[in-house]
């Protein structure tokens, strides 16, 4: 690959990224993040999930533990915040799906995929 090319493919890249940071989606997934990120119950929620859903895994089943995880989960998936943030989550993985299906189109391979995760 020469020079020229390399620095099309780094401007063309660059020129994505910002329709791409301009986009709705992105611009959606940016606000529920600041949303999240500015409401101290929902993160607090999250944290304590996270905590517990630890701790069953780092010790033997506990069916107490279980019933609290499942009582988090429900407080969780009950928060407008982290909804928001899961939906907005959601939708900017479904659109950068979509491109990476564009560009594996153009290049003849597989490219860079997605494998979701977390629980938000």
């Amino acid at each position: 690959v020469d020079r020229d090319t390399e620095t099309n493919v780094e401007e063309s890249l660059r020129e994505f990224l910002d329709i791409l940071g301009s986009s709705e989606t992105y611009q959606e997934f940016a606000a529920a993040e600041a949303a999240l990120e500015a409401d101290d119950e929902a993160t607090a929620l999250l944290r304590e999930y996270e905590a517990k859903r630890a701790e069953l895994q780092r010790n033997e089943f506990d069916e107490s533990v279980m019933s609290e995880l499942k009582q988090l989960q429900t407080a969780v998936s009950d928060n407008e915040t982290i909804q928001r943030r899961r939906d907005a989550r959601e939708q900017l993985v479904e659109l950068l799906d979509e491109t990476n299906i564009v560009i594996g189109d153009e290049i003849g391979e597989t490219f860079a995929r997605s494998n979701g995760g977390g629980c938000c």
